[in-house]
């Protein structure tokens, strides 16, 4: 891993964008790195986009701003690729990882001709599969530690069984469910 890592969230309200970098933050904390996790406050609202961020490092992080030129942007919602410029000032060295069903020549030209990679995972059916419902958080992490190799998975798999224990306690089906989601999702992810 390089010094540091810096990533974009962007979702939509409701769907566990703010809550996937803070569980990562917590979860790489959980294996020594250093880290902020932070959302961008404006007037959200259930749907209405909205960003956070998160920055890993192995040494100690003496910025405190928002990233406008991450290494890697996660895309919780691909109609969100219609209304926000995602790309802007993503790294051509990084990559972007876009939660969709749709084909890549659908998704492609949304992207204003970003030259990275692009990987693709369909979080909805694997929080279906796994969980019931539709929950696109949980695999937009597991695809973001997959894709950036922020930390070994065996060690994220382990930190968020930890994380899962504390927060689902008195509801240990929801702790495997969510695992599950984890596991299809390193699987699952793919490059374009």
């Amino acid at each position: 891993m390089k010094d540091l890592i810096e990533i974009r969230w962007h979702g939509r309200g409701g769907q566990g964008a703010k809550t996937a970098a803070l569980l990562l933050a917590d979860v790489a904390f959980g294996t020594g790195k250093y880290v902020q996790g932070f959302p961008e406050y404006g007037p959200e609202r259930m749907g209405a986009p909205i960003t956070a961020y998160n920055r890993i490092s192995d040494r100690v992080i003496r910025v405190h701003s928002n990233i406008y030129q991450p290494d890697y942007v996660v895309v919780v919602d691909d109609t969100l690729l219609d209304d926000v410029d995602v790309t802007k000032g993503l790294k051509k060295e990084g990559a972007i990882i876009i939660n969709t069903e749709k084909e890549p020549d659908e998704i492609l030209p949304k992207l204003k001709g970003y030259e990275g990679s692009v990987y693709v995972i369909d979080a909805r059916k694997i929080s279906v599969a796994a969980l019931g419902r539709y929950f696109p958080n949980t695999p937009m992490l597991a695809a973001i530690v997959r894709v950036s190799g922020i930390m070994e998975e065996h060690l994220f798999v382990k930190e968020m069984e930890h994380s899962f224990g504390h927060k689902f306690a008195s509801k240990p089906e929801v702790i495997a469910g969510n695992m599950k989601a984890l596991e299809i999702a390193l699987r699952e992810v793919r490059k374009v």
